[in-house]
């Protein structure tokens, strides 16, 4: 159902107004249980997903390019009962409060989150993502999880939301194809994974840490049924003191001309390469 827009009055833009707003964002998708994807290729993906659109808003121009998902979300060519909302680039602007660059935006509904059992079952290399804040470093995490074959990825309850819209932007929807879930209880809950049979290895700078390739040569991790779980801190700070005392092993990343870290994007990037299942 394709919709011309001319006023920023509509009510049924509501999902769409003020989304600069960081802390009205987060009590409104909570509140209405949705999250915004941006672009083709990430609308595509929270499709291929299995997730379910609740509208569209596009500028005319870049209709043609997200008729295929359209199609693909509804399985009508014109849209079916999901509201696809036209609009010029200016009043798209001006109800968003920035400028869409891909062109389009969609709202979906936002998915119940499994249970971490769930999302562990047959998995082998996972991420844990404690306290991270900056949205395009979740985001970052996650499409560097996808392209280097993590499992999984676990998030702790005050780690950002990875289907915020600039998350799931930089991440080019690989949110959705990379299982994850909320870990309550953290860091205590570090002993369910060691009991469930997870080596657990933060990524800290201490003086008694393995390097990661001395870590990954290590024949439990070497084992072809080996299960780790790479914790990653928070920006500056980076793990809290009981994190890294409970979990069985601290990892560094070896380094030249006295650079002592590396974005944690980066990082984890790095250490999901070296510890890849051989």
């Amino acid at each position: 159902m394709f919709v011309p827009i001319d006023s920023l009055d509509d009510p049924r833009l509501e999902d769409y107004t003020r989304l600069t707003d960081v802390a009205l964002r987060r009590k409104l998708e909570t509140e209405r249980g949705l999250y915004m994807a941006e672009g083709d290729k990430v609308m595509t993906r929270a499709v291929a997903g299995g997730h379910t659109p609740r509208s569209f808003l596009t500028a005319p121009k870049f209709l043609p390019v997200i008729e295929p998902v359209i199609a693909q979300a509804t399985g009508f060519d014109d849209g079916g009962e999901v509201p696809v909302f036209v609009a010029s680039d200016v009043l798209m602007e001006e109800l968003t409060g920035f400028h869409v660059h891909r062109g389009a935006l969609a709202a979906f509904n936002r998915p119940e989150l499994p249970s971490v059992e769930k999302v562990l079952e047959g998995a082998h290399r996972i991420l844990v993502l404690e306290n991270l804040v900056n949205h395009t470093n979740v985001g970052a995490v996650f499409r560097s999880a996808a392209a280097l074959n993590i499992d999984a990825v676990l998030a702790t309850p005050t780690c950002s939301d990875p289907l915020y819209r600039r998350a799931v932007r930089v991440s080019m929807g690989t949110v959705f194809q990379v299982p994850w879930t909320r870990i309550e209880d953290w860091p205590r809950s570090i002993s369910q994974l060691k009991d469930t049979g997870w080596i657990t290895a933060s990524l800290a700078l201490r003086d008694d840490a393995l390097a990661i390739d001395e870590f990954s040569a290590l024949e439990s991790v070497r084992d072809p049924e080996s299960k780790v779980a790479l914790i990653l801190g928070t920006e500056g700070d980076g793990l809290s003191s009981r994190t890294i005392a409970s979990a069985d092993y601290s990892v560094i990343i070896p380094m030249a001309h006295g650079v002592d870290s590396l974005n944690v994007a980066a990082a984890g990037a790095l250490a999901a390469w070296e510890l890849r299942r051989r």
